[in-house]
């Protein structure tokens, strides 16, 4: 079954119905069909095949969703792009994913202007919203194409997107996604997220499109639901669309729901229509999910995977937040809870050996749901992907009940407010400074952001600088999302024989004792 296949079952179930919605439009399937029916020729007559890749840059819009849909519909790989990242980053990914094509928003026309000069691959630039001087409108771009489905063969291996794991230099990597290992993740959210045939259906988007809102929509349209996009996931105006827009379900990262926690009117909005809370890319404060279960009641939802087994290798279902009517104890809300039938999950020691219940090793899935390997990198692909078995690089084990629980990680890269960043990345920036001799960038827990990027400096002799000025520097070069939420200045970091910084060993001092944060 192919990506947009998905979307076309809700058109034939509801064609009528609204299939996207903003506090401005609304769009029914119908219509978001005939135009992504429309982006697909007209990306077609334009000269793309079935290898082109297209890229959005939009913040959230029904256009922007649509857009993505016409690229899956005409059988090319979607490349997403994120608005908040420094425009380098955005360049660096159409770039070294070849990027042929790129639609985007007229809020992005600057950054386009920049991109343009520097990208000879990149052919076409097509605006989303507006006619500009310097390119053509999504309408007249697509005036006078067919509005019927064009006859192209879909195959299951066929890769669908792109999604780029960090930033902008060599620990980013394009994670290739394919029909088959899209139809697996759908099939387990479906399988999760369970509604009698007479239930509406009202998914709220409010994370960014292009980071997982998008794809995560998709199971909500595949059953002829309402998606309601909102710009970005501002607490007020989430629990405002929950009330007015009666959702019945959402996904929000762990960092955006302690904001939505302490909202004035967290306590008065009517949330009664939701059924699923989805929580996951990155790990929650217990006592934050607690007073989740207390506000909204038995809704939260679960979830543990990675870009490379999309959405997502184990949920936690709502019904196992709560033991006989009481909220489940530490050692179960701290679980991922248990692997989705579509994906086999082992254990593994140093040694490749599987490991016995509740002993700790290394995360490995295997299944449909796994990439097809990491864009035009073999040498990454082959030492992630083992005999067909995915080694995802977290630590954990299996319970006797069959939970699975994170306990670890193995791989440097931090996980913050639900984004990868990737220490390499920021001690390049730090470095710049000529005060600093050396430093290592670690993931420290934290309440708000699941762990919070944190510099750990060592000063040249007699050098000075101060954590304001070196998170400015880091700000200017990565944005808000790398930058270091704390820094901290050490005498000297601890080193191997031959000089190298033992990251896991400065790591390890702020993991075991988590009151030593600045």
């Amino acid at each position: 079954m192919a990506i947009i296949d998905f979307f076309d079952r809700g058109w034939r179930i509801n064609p009528d119905g609204r299939a996207y919605v903003t506090d401005t439009e609304q769009w029914s399937y119908s219509e978001a069909r005939q135009l992504s029916c429309r982006i697909a020729h007209a990306l077609r007559a334009a000269g793309l095949g079935p290898d082109a890749k297209v890229a959005v840059l939009s913040p959230n819009t029904p256009t922007a969703m649509i857009s993505i849909l016409g690229i899956w519909r005409a059988g090319l790989t979607w490349v997403p792009l994120n608005t908040a990242n420094p425009m380098p980053d955005n360049r660096n990914l159409l770039e070294r994913f070849d990027c042929s094509a790129l639609l985007f928003h007229s809020s992005q026309h600057a950054t386009v202007k920049e991109l343009r000069g520097s990208l000879p691959a990149v052919a076409l630039f097509v605006c989303l919203d507006e006619h500009l001087d310097d390119c053509q409108s999504l309408e007249q771009w697509t005036t006078g194409q067919p509005s019927t489905h064009p006859d192209i063969e879909y195959l299951a291996d066929a890769v669908v997107a792109i999604m780029p794991t960090g930033g902008t230099t060599g620990p980013s990597k394009g994670v290739m996604i394919t029909n088959r290992g899209i139809a697996a993740a759908f099939a387990h959210m479906m399988l999760l997220l369970v509604y009698r045939a007479d239930e509406a259906i009202v998914n709220l988007a409010a994370a960014p499109i292009t980071h997982t809102a998008g794809l995560l929509s998709m199971p909500t349209t595949a059953r002829g639901g309402t998606v309601v996009i909102l710009p970005r996931p501002e607490p007020t105006a989430v629990l405002e669309a929950i009330e007015r827009h009666r959702v019945t379900e959402l996904f929000l990262p762990p960092t955006v729901i302690y904001r939505l926690l302490e909202s004035d009117s967290v306590l008065s909005c009517d949330h009664d229509s939701l059924r699923y809370f989805l929580y996951g890319a990155a790990p929650m404060s217990l006592d934050k999910l607690r007073r989740a279960l207390d506000i909204f009641g038995p809704v939260m939802t679960g979830a543990y995977g990675q870009v490379e087994a999309f959405a997502a290798i184990a949920y936690l279902r709502p019904e196992e937040h709560f033991i006989n009517g009481d909220q489940a104890p530490d050692s179960r809300l701290s679980s991922c809870g248990r692997p989705y039938p579509l994906i086999e999950v082992r254990i593994l020691d140093e040694a490749g050996q599987q490991t016995r219940s509740d002993v700790p090793g290394e995360i490995c899935v295997r299944g449909d749901l796994v990439m097809r390997g990491y864009y035009k990198d073999p040498e990454h692909t082959a030492a992630t992907i083992t005999d067909g078995w995915l080694h995802t690089g977290d630590i954990g084990y299996l319970d006797d009940t069959g939970y699975l629980h994170i306990t670890d990680r193995k791989k440097d890269m931090i996980i913050s407010g639900g984004f990868n960043v990737y220490p390499t990345e920021v001690e390049q920036v730090l470095w710049r400074h000529p005060a600093v001799l050396d430093c290592a960038v670690i993931g420290v827990p934290d309440e708000d952001w699941g762990e919070a990027v944190t510099a750990v400096v060592e000063l040249n002799s007699g050098a000075e600088v101060t954590a304001v000025e070196l998170r400015a520097l880091c700000r200017e070069a990565l944005g808000g999302i790398r930058t270091p939420k704390r820094i901290q200045f050490v005498d000297s970091l601890p080193r191997s024989p031959t000089g190298k910084v033992l990251r896991r060993d400065v790591r390890d001092r702020y993991w075991k004792d988590h009151t030593r944060l600045i």
